[in-house]
């Protein structure tokens, strides 16, 4: 959700100005009386971090704290509310220490007990659309004394601390939270940075400054109106006309080339690049008669061009992807590229005469109107053009709601459906993982023992992440065989801004979670 080659996992964030002469300013020039808005189209799904596993984390980075945290320009997990380690040579058991006298914004103490009951009720209530898949290695969590937590591993993992630093582990006060259900309303009491004065459904949320906090961030400005979109056109007029200052997560290719052009009519408006890891893909359903058919799976992987697909619909925003481990980050292959070679009518319809298929293929593609921009909807209108282009496939597309698409897909309504990925955290690992399995990240069973019980236990016995290649290439060797997942492209990420607003370069963090403390107003640009 942001990384470079050279920089493994790093949120090295490459700014452009479309202004002549904008420079940056520092911490030291911003005033202290600040209130931002930021338009946004991904709105929480969730407002307990129990219950989300997705673009939540937008909300939850700024208003819950974890243990630990990735600050702009991290690599790997820092210290938030607490300082952790391994404790054994074996890497089973990570202890953390939390700072002294810490409390939630409510006043009730945040100390050890807090902790354990934060992670365990994620996994007693196992909501179905919650993060659980994320704890598959913790088999204990246990305190000592009020502030030291120690979490006992089911095997060797040293991508737990990564784990722990998604806001996916928010720590919430045990008064507000039950143990064994969700909270209901739309009320939220943690210890981040800010606290969540109001909530409004498809409207906004508005943070203020918590004044309890204890943590690493540096906040830049008073408090932050997040404004929540379901149309990217509306978003940018009202960025356009100064009604917010800052825009992230939903504009078109065209929004972006747009402002990248300098128009006269948008000189007060900054747009700043970030180098992404966000990826799009196709998931197809085990269950569905049709797709559960490999030959046809693999003649849609042989008929869909990728490069077409960016260049009509994002217009040199994204990069055709050749595998779920996306560019810069380590293991990326182009595995697909590689099997499948450039896209082939021809070959895909020896691919279908093999194995007695002679009659155009009837499939339904899924997609979620509301989650990851307008864009959406013309990309599956691309890739049903060019299924059906081939004479091989009669396509129907369909777009749902993002709380009906989340629930239905993982009832298994959908035969083959459109999902993106935006990294937990900034290793290979969370590329593969949380796609494979019984219960995986997209509630379509996916078996495959050679990864779930070789591969990936191999690469969490070591510590030095860049020392796993091996078995990630091999991992993606069988997701390739199985075409059960099927990358599509790799996103740029952008942020606009007013020319009011700095400290957008620093705004995302390793996992493209906006950082809304970054932000601050200039008295003078």
């Amino acid at each position: 959700m942001f990384y470079r080659t050279c920089l493994r996992g790093a949120a090295a964030l490459a700014s452009m100005s479309l202004l002549a002469g904008c420079g940056l300013f520092s911490d030291a020039e911003a005033s202290d009386d600040q209130k931002i808005s930021v338009g946004t189209i991904s709105e929480p799904s969730a407002l307990d971090p129990a219950a989300a596993w997705d673009g939540s984390w937008e909300l939850y980075r700024n208003v819950f704290q974890t243990l630990l945290s990735f600050p702009s320009g991290s690599n790997t997990p820092q210290p938030d509310a607490a300082t952790c380690t391994f404790t054994d040579a074996a890497n089973r058991v990570y202890q953390c220490e939390l700072r002294k006298e810490m409390t939630f914004s409510n006043g009730e103490k945040l100390d050890a007990a807090a902790v354990k009951h934060s992670i365990d009720r994620i996994r007693t209530i196992a909501a179905e659309s919650g993060p659980k898949a994320l704890l598959g290695s913790l088999d204990s969590v246990e305190t000592a004394g009020d502030r030291v937590v120690r979490f006992r591993l089911n095997a060797p993992d040293t991508t737990f601390p990564y784990v722990l630093a998604t806001p996916a582990m928010s720590l919430v006060p045990p008064g507000e939270y039950p143990a064994d259900k969700l909270r209901q309303d739309d009320k939220v009491i943690g210890s981040g940075p800010y606290v969540l004065k109001n909530y409004v459904r498809k409207d906004r949320a508005q943070l203020e400054k918590n004044g309890s906090y204890k943590g690493f961030a540096k906040r830049r400005n008073d408090s932050v109106s997040i404004r929540y979109y379901q149309d990217s056109a509306l978003m940018m007029r009202a960025l356009k006309e100064k009604k917010i200052d800052a825009v992230y997560r939903g504009m078109t290719a065209d929004d972006v080339i747009e402002l990248q052009q300098g128009l006269p009519e948008h000189k007060h408006l900054r747009l700043v690049e970030s180098v992404g890891a966000d990826i799009r893909y196709l998931v197809f359903n085990p269950k569905d008669p049709t797709a559960n058919k490999l030959p046809v799976r693999r003649a849609i992987a042989q008929v869909i061009d990728r490069g077409k697909l960016v260049d009509k619909v994002y217009k040199g925003t994204a990069e055709p992807l050749y595998s779920m481990v996306p560019r810069g980050i380590a293991g990326h292959t182009t595995k697909f590229f590689d099997r499948y070679g450039d896209p082939s009518e021809a070959k895909a319809r020896q691919i279908l005469e093999k194995a007695g298929i002679d009659e155009p293929v009837s499939l339904q593609l899924t997609y979620t109107t509301d989650r990851y921009g307008s864009s959406t909807a013309a990309e599956f209108a691309e890739i049903k053009r060019q299924l059906e282009a081939s004479g091989l496939f009669k396509i129907t597309i369909q777009g749902k709601r993002w709380t009906d698409f989340q629930k239905e897909y993982a009832d298994g309504a959908y035969p083959v459906f459109g999902r993106g990925w935006f990294p937990d955290f900034p290793d290979p690992d969370n590329f593969i993982a949380p796609f494979v399995g019984t219960n995986n990240a997209l509630n379509t069973p996916y078996e495959s023992p050679e990864i779930t019980g070789k591969l990936l236990p191999e690469s969490r016995r070591e510590s030095d992440r860049g020392a796993v290649l091996k078995q990630f290439d091999e991992a993606q060797e069988i997701l390739v065989d199985d075409v059960r997942l099927l990358p599509l492209w790799q996103g740029k990420l952008y942020v606009a801004v007013t020319e009011e607003i700095g400290g957008a370069e620093r705004a995302l963090d390793p996992q493209t979670v906006m950082q809304v403390w970054e932000l601050f107003r200039k008295g003078n640009w």
